[in-house]
């Protein structure tokens, strides 16, 4: 079950997922379209196309495995903070319960990162971020379905409320989801100039 996979670990003591995955509640589970999945990211979700579908987002760069499970077990460490979220399809001849990674294909991501304030009564604040799914699924509900999952564990950890930043490219889509515009967003880049796509 995959409750139980949550406690398990790699031979090095890693979790194998990122958070537990009771926090996605079985009735979105079940919502997702026929041979469609969704669950915390895993530790070995490099080889799933975890990056070819963020790649639809932005640039990513060409990061290696190890650099991966790096990056994964530094989040894995800092316990509720990181939810990092994956939709995946059964490939042709798998099925969505199949473990071997060359049946599924991750074709959705997102990701709920918590921050702790001294404002709010010491409230949460949930920020949705990298919200990515594959080209040719667009218009299917695979979004939606992952921010209402996002939503969700935000809830059950305890935030007071999610913020996200968006385009007016994507507004439309989140007004769908519920959120509203609320305010301007301002960045301010530390880095060389780069076109939107590789600056993210």
């Amino acid at each position: 079950m995959a409750s139980e996979a949550t406690d398990s670990a790699t031979a090095s003591g890693s979790p194998l997922l990122l958070f537990p995955a009771s926090l996605i509640s079985d009735e979105l589970t079940h919502s997702l379209p026929a041979g469609f999945s969704i669950r915390p990211l895993a530790r070995d979700d490099y080889r799933r196309g975890f990056y070819d579908c963020l790649r639809v987002l932005t640039w990513v760069a060409d990061p290696t495995e190890s650099a991966f499970q790096q990056l994964f077990d530094e989040m894995a460490e800092a316990r509720g903070t990181y939810y990092f979220v994956v939709i995946e399809r059964a490939e042709e001849g798998g099925d969505s319960s199949n473990s071997g990674s060359n049946r599924r294909r991750i074709v959705g991501t997102g990701a709920l990162i918590v921050e702790k304030k001294f404002i709010h009564d010491h409230g949460k604040v949930g920020h949705i971020e990298e919200i990515s799914i594959a080209q040719e699924l667009h218009g299917k509900g695979l979004g939606h379905k992952m921010m209402q999952t996002l939503d969700s564990i935000a809830t059950k950890v305890g935030c007071y409320k999610c913020i996200l930043n968006c385009d007016s490219s994507t507004e439309k889509f989140y007004v769908k989801c519920g959120y509203h515009n609320s305010g301007i967003e301002m960045s301010r880049y530390f880095e060389e100039a780069k076109d939107s796509y590789h600056r993210g």
